[in-house]
C-alpha cells in the first residue's frame, strides 16, 4: 500500500471528499514549485498533481499549454520535476504526488529507469495522457515493480467494455474527465450527467474515483464532489498562480475556499 492508498483509506475513514490541486512544474517560476506545494498542502490538498511540461499538450486548453511553455523556456524538464518532488519529500514524507503529462518523456527514459527514478525522488502515481490501457502493458509491469501507480482516464464517452477494463486495471485512483474536451473549458461542465456517471463508474470501480476538467471554484468543486470521492483542480489554479507576485500565498488563498466546500460535503457512500 503506497501513499495514495493510504490517503484514500484515510478519506473514507474520516468520512472528506479528496481535494487535488494541479500545478505545472516549473511556472511561475522554477523556484516556486517546492513551495506552492507545501503551501497546497497547508491549504487542505489531499494530492498533489504535478504537471510534467511538454511541448505538445495536447489534452490541455490554452491555460496549461502556456504554463507548460513558460515552464520548458525555463528549462524544466523531467530531471528538473523529479528533483522537485526529491525538495518537497525533505519536509512531506505522507502527501501522496502523482505526476501528470505525456508518454514521451518516459519513453525516453525507459519504463523501467523512469519509474526507479520516480520512485527514489517520491512520486506515487504516473497518469499519462497518451497512453491508452490497451497499450500500457510495458509500463504496468515497470510500474507495479517499483510500486508506481498507473493511473488511468476515464470520460463520458468511454465506452462501457472499455470501462470495465479500466476499473479492472485501476490504481490509485481512477480519474474521470468531466466532459469531452481539453482541460479549462468550464463553460462545459454538466454537473448533473457527470454525477450520473460517476455513480455507475462508482459501482464497478475497485478504486476510489476522482473528477477533475471544468472545476473552477468551490461551488463547482462541491458540485462534483457530490458523486465523486475528490475533486482535481487544474487550470483555474495555474491561471491564479501564473501572474502571482507571491505564488505559494496566492496558492495558499486559491486552495482554501475549495477545502471547506469539500469539507461541507456529505461523504459519499463506498460501494458494496
Amino acid at each position: 500500500m503506497n501513499r495514495i492508498d493510504r490517503r484514500f483509506t484515510k478519506l473514507r475513514s474520516d468520512r472528506r471528499k479528496a481535494l487535488i490541486p494541479f500545478v505545472t512544474a516549473g511556472d511561475p517560476s522554477l523556484d516556486a514549485t517546492v513551495p506552492v506545494m507545501h503551501a497546497l498542502v497547508e491549504a487542505g490538498a489531499d494530492v498533489i498533481e504535478l504537471g510534467v511540461p511538454f511541448s505538445d499538450p495536447m489534452a490541455d486548453g490554452p491555460t496549461i499549454q502556456r504554463s507548460s511553455e513558460r515552464a520548458l523556456s525555463r528549462g524544466a524538464g523531467l530531471s528538473y520535476v523529479l528533483d522537485a518532488v526529491r525538495r518537497f519529500r525533505e519536509r512531506d514524507t505522507d502527501t501522496p504526488v502523482v505526476l501528470m503529462g505525456y508518454l514521451n518523456p518516459v519513453e525516453i527514459r525507459g519504463a523501467e529507469r523512469f519509474a526507479r527514478d520516480a520512485v527514489d525522488a517520491g512520486v506515487d502515481g504516473v497518469l499519462l495522457v497518451d497512453l491508452p490501457p490497451e497499450e500500457a502493458g510495458e509500463f504496468r509491469v515497470a510500474f507495479a515493480g517499483h510500486d508506481l501507480a498507473l493511473i488511468l482516464l476515464a470520460s463520458p464517452t468511454t465506452t462501457d467494455e472499455r470501462l470495465q477494463r479500466l476499473c479492472d486495471d485501476a490504481q490509485g485512483y481512477l480519474y474521470y474527465v468531466s466532459f469531452a474536451g481539453v482541460t479549462g473549458a468550464a463553460d462545459r461542465l454538466d454537473t448533473r450527467a457527470a454525477s450520473e456517471r460517476l455513480h455507475a463508474i462508482r459501482q464497478r470501480s475497485r478504486v476510489p474515483v476522482v473528477a477533475g476538467f471544468g472545476i473552477r471554484d468551490a461551488a463547482s468543486a462541491a458540485a462534483m464532489a457530490r458523486e465523486a470521492e475528490g475533486v482535481v483542480v487544474g487550470s483555474a489554479l495555474v491561471s491564479v498562480l501564473a501572474d502571482a507576485a507571491e505564488p505559494a500565498i496566492q496558492a495558499r488563498t486559491f486552495l482554501e475556499p475549495l477545502r471547506a466546500a469539500l469539507d461541507g460535503v456529505p461523504a459519499t457512500a463506498t460501494p458494496a
